[in-house]
């Protein structure tokens, strides 16, 4: 009978320790789980937190670069109106008030007309520097003119379209016009000469498109 009882006893006490050591495994199981859940989220949160942060600073730059745009666009307002000599057809034009004008050359003996816009300061006068805007009135035929591009709108460094100004047609020509200028530029007869406005570079191409938009001329 004792020897029985004994064995009773081991084999209640072994299927407790079983018991016991299963919870244990049980609950470091489900203690594991839960730190690997609690680290996983945390790391899950800390991608979702930094990328909200970089989205709303991403935001904030373009918000700013918006905000100088509107800014650069505010200062160049109200237009300044230029007016070319009168013996020229009196060209004139709306410009950003922002921009500087330099007149190259008297001609109230004759000769070309020049004319160069730029922002705050016209630099020196080069065929390879850029400027916002050139203006041109030559004593030469228009078609003469248009037929000079003619060897670049072949070789497909230029190209060429219908403008108008005013019920005035003339030529649109865009592309390179050398190795340093690449812009756009129109072409209009005026009386017995052709005046030609051109921007060098594509930065200046949405003053240039609104400056053309106002072109107006004697005939």
């Amino acid at each position: 009978m004792k020897t029985y009882r004994n064995k009773h006893q081991e084999g209640a006490i072994s299927g407790s320790m079983i018991a016991i050591i299963g919870l244990i495994a049980l609950v470091l199981l489900t203690g594991g789980m839960a730190i690997w859940a609690y680290f996983s989220y945390n790391d899950q949160k800390t991608n979702v937190d930094g990328k909200i942060e970089l989205a709303k600073a991403e935001a904030k730059k373009q918000q700013g670069d918006d905000d100088e745009v509107k800014f650069a666009q505010r200062e160049k307002e109200p237009n300044r109106q230029f007016a070319g000599p009168d013996d020229y057809g009196r060209l004139v034009f709306d410009y950003p008030k922002t921009w500087s004008v330099y007149e190259a050359r008297d001609v109230s003996r004759g000769g070309t007309y020049e004319a160069y816009l730029n922002p705050i300061t016209v630099p020196p006068v080069s065929a390879t520097q850029q400027f916002a805007l050139r203006v041109t009135i030559e004593e030469k035929d228009y078609d003469q003119i248009v037929k000079s591009y003619e060897a670049l709108v072949k070789k497909g460094d230029l190209r060429t379209s219908a403008t108008s100004a005013n019920g005035n047609n003339g030529t649109r020509i865009d592309g390179n016009f050398t190795k340093d200028i690449r812009g756009s530029a129109v072409i209009y007869k005026v009386r017995d000469k052709t005046v030609t406005l051109r921007t060098d570079a594509d930065t200046f191409k949405p003053d240039f498109e609104n400056i053309i938009k106002t072109i107006n001329f004697n005939q």
